[in-house]
């Protein structure tokens, strides 16, 4: 294993995004449809915030209901906007940053998840999955 990897070589390059403006409803279809945890919040190009499943767990009962069901009751959804719940704290690494430097900061905060960024440019996200998929193949 190469210390000075890149994270560009196990990371997510088509990234589901939501603008700040979207509704929290959107953002449980997107979390239960894609099968993702972690949604990247953007204004514009920019991204501002990050939207993880706990995030939305927090504010709702929807953890208490299958993924087949549809009969979630999503009324406390409107009581908040994407902004309201997101993560602000953002820390974002460019696409050269080292597999070793991103497993640091996961180990370091407590993150689980890294929006890419290139100049001010979503370009990909790295999850602690993908570190733990890159890191069992090395075996």
């Amino acid at each position: 294993m190469d210390e000075r990897t890149p994270i560009s070589s196990i990371m997510t390059r088509e990234v589901v995004t939501l603008n700040n403006t979207d509704t929290l409803e959107m953002a449980e279809h997107l979390f239960k449809s894609k099968k993702i945890r972690h949604i990247p919040i953007v204004r514009g190009p920019h991204v501002i915030g990050i939207l993880s499943y706990t995030d939305l767990l927090r504010i709702s009962f929807a953890d208490a209901f299958s993924e087949d069901t549809h009969e979630v009751d999503t009324s406390v959804y409107t009581l908040f906007t994407i902004e309201q719940v997101m993560a602000r704290n953002l820390v974002s690494v460019n696409s050269n940053t080292t597999i070793k430097e991103v497993a640091e900061i996961f180990a370091v905060r407590e993150f689980h998840a890294l929006p890419v960024v290139d100049d001010n440019r979503l370009v990909g996200i790295v999850t602690t999955t993908d570190l733990i998929k890159f890191l069992l193949a090395q075996f």
